[in-house]
């Protein structure tokens, strides 16, 4: 009994050790098609869902795989982030061990692409502005000066993210009359297709402990260094964004997809 037993455990441990051998395989595949598709330097990384692994690739049907990957060029951007989850995914065994990954469907993909402030910093006119620097506002601050909070109002600030558009300030520093003045941009961020404008309404000297409201007459003069247009092309997977979230650092975009080819970009 007990040499049974022995046996036993070592077959289950053979069988669970080739089991992750072949999803490991699988994943290197996928990554390597993807590090193509992406146009990138290293492989993304890839992980397949669910265990056995085996009983999946047999069937040539997977229920849920997630991509991520850094450093990924898009159009005039160079180091955008992109995270896919892509869910009821049909992929022919034969296909996988021979590395063709063109057979590869999706039902469902759902993909965030990050955008990092350094890459924004290189559109015109934000090029101007030295020492860039983004973070989330709520909507209502940009547009009134004055939060929620402050108004004796409630509001979800979830309210403001995920949508076509977001709060956002853009801080920096400008030449003013010889001078290199800090100036905060409170602005909105407007997702129209695959385009973010950037849409600045009002402006404040100072920093996050003081700052003072720019009078109206220099605030005409200064608001169009801080208006931009980033075009994000033809995103990965055939994504089309559909909410914009802002976040310290960084935009990012989030869209959906449905029936999509893994080739498709």
């Amino acid at each position: 009994m007990r040499r049974i037993l022995i046996s036993l455990v070592v077959l289950i441990a053979l069988l669970v050790g080739a089991d992750f051998g072949l999803a490991a395989f699988a994943e290197h595949t996928v990554s390597q098609k993807a590090r193509q598709q992406l146009s990138l330097t290293d492989d993304p990384s890839v992980t397949i869902h669910g265990f056995p692994f085996i009983t999946q690739a047999l069937s040539g049907h997977y229920g849920h795989i997630s991509l991520s990957a850094n450093g990924v060029p898009i159009k005039d951007l160079k180091d955008v982030g992109v995270n896919a989850e892509l869910t009821d995914v049909t992929a022919p065994l034969s296909d996988l061990a021979n590395g063709i990954t063109s057979a590869i469907s999706v039902g469902k993909l759902e993909a965030q692409v990050t955008i990092k402030a350094s890459d924004i910093a290189k559109i015109d006119p934000l090029t101007k502005v030295e020492d860039l620097r983004i973070e989330p506002s709520s909507i209502e601050y940009v547009q009134t000066g004055q939060d929620a909070s402050d108004s004796g109002t409630t509001k979800s600030s979830e309210e403001d993210q995920d949508k076509s558009k977001a709060g956002i300030r853009v801080s920096g520093y400008l030449q003013i009359a010889g001078q290199k003045i800090e100036i905060f941009c409170f602005a909105m961020i407007e997702l129209h297709g695959t385009t973010i404008d950037i849409i600045p309404k009002r402006l404040q000297y100072g920093n996050d402990k003081e700052t003072t409201v720019v009078p109206q007459a220099v605030q005409q003069a200064l608001l169009p260094n801080f208006k931009a247009s980033i075009d994000t092309g033809n995103l990965p997977f055939e994504v089309t964004p559909t909410a914009v979230r802002v976040s310290s650092g960084s935009v990012t975009l989030k869209g959906e997809a449905q029936n999509v080819t893994f080739g498709g970009r």
